[in-house]
């Protein structure tokens, strides 16, 4: 048998375990979310990786500086895939975008702060590894 074919096979096998990687989201939270009319936000956050959807936190009602407990995990996310996390303004006919944060994921664990577009940031936390 030739000998480069178990090192071939590792390095399939290592290429395949370094292409996808588990991805968590956590520490969501939000400081200084508008005010319009003496009505606080209400607000809540949408999580998606690349295409799909990692789910979306509780509302926090009446709260310009929420924070979310909730933790979105993806088993095959990719290093350079697009984390996309957006907050709204829960509304009775539909809910307001505040803001949309984006990011090309790497490996490790990172904190980041988005500044909304209408106002107010929001302060998150990802691992992908």
């Amino acid at each position: 048998m030739d000998s480069s074919v178990p090192f071939v096979l590792l390095l399939l096998m290592c290429s395949s375990i370094m292409v996808e990687a588990q991805l968590k989201v956590y520490d969501l939270r939000a400081t200084d979310l508008p005010t319009v009319v003496l009505l606080t936000t209400d607000a809540y956050v949408t999580v998606s990786s690349g295409s799909t959807s990692l789910g979306k936190t509780s509302v926090r009602y009446n709260d310009p500086n929420p924070w979310w407990e909730e933790e979105f995990s993806y088993f095959y996310a990719e290093e350079n895939d697009m984390l996309t996390l957006e907050v709204y303004d829960v509304d009775l006919l539909f809910d307001d975008q505040l803001g949309v944060c984006q990011r090309q994921l790497k490996v490790g664990t990172y904190q980041h702060d988005c500044f909304l577009t209408k106002g107010g940031t929001l302060h998150y936390t990802y691992t992908l590894g």
